[in-house]
């Protein structure tokens, strides 16, 4: 079953966070994770083309010439200088998609994912896919109590517009 929040709770969620869930949906029985244990990669790889047809760059392999990379930091004469890697990316949208499997929670790679969305030039959403069980954890809903939290305390203003988060 897939599943999703989108954060912050007062904005109204876009058209095209809703068609990224649908693209998930559309794979729902080929990567829900009661009954999958795929890595990220391949859930990654199940839900491409979907996001493809949305107008997204998908990440294809873990070549330097597959990545599709988003820069952060400028130098000399405007080249990028720093950047980091996403799994997708819609540029005009500026919209980022990182998919996570058994490393989203244990390892906080959600807060990884979420550091970097917020450093991207022009990007201001991120969808963020974690498993809803791993080794008997609620992924989705652990990483959906940590957005709670922090849109709720207001100590922290994140500069996305919107983060959506997936249980697949």
């Amino acid at each position: 079953m897939i599943q999703w929040h989108y954060f912050p709770k007062s904005r109204r969620p876009t058209d095209l966070a809703t068609q990224v869930v649908a693209a998930f949906k559309n794979v729902a029985d080929e990567i829900e994770s009661k009954t999958h244990q795929h890595g990220s990669n391949q859930v990654l790889a199940r839900v491409a083309g979907g996001l493809l047809a949305l107008g997204f760059a998908v990440e294809t392999g873990k070549k330097k010439a597959d990545k599709i990379t988003v820069p952060v930091l400028f130098g000399l004469n405007g080249k990028p200088e720093k950047s980091f890697n996403a799994d997708a990316h819609h540029r005009d949208a500026k919209f980022v998609v990182e998919v996570e499997a058994g490393r989203a929670v244990v390892n906080n790679q959600f807060l990884k994912d979420f550091f970097q969305a917020c450093m991207m030039d022009e990007v201001e959403y991120l969808a963020l896919a974690v498993r809803n069980l791993y080794r008997g954890h609620n992924n989705f809903e652990q990483v959906c109590i940590f957005f709670e939290t922090l849109y709720a305390s207001r100590r922290l203003e994140p500069p996305l517009k919107g983060v959506l988060i997936i249980g697949y």
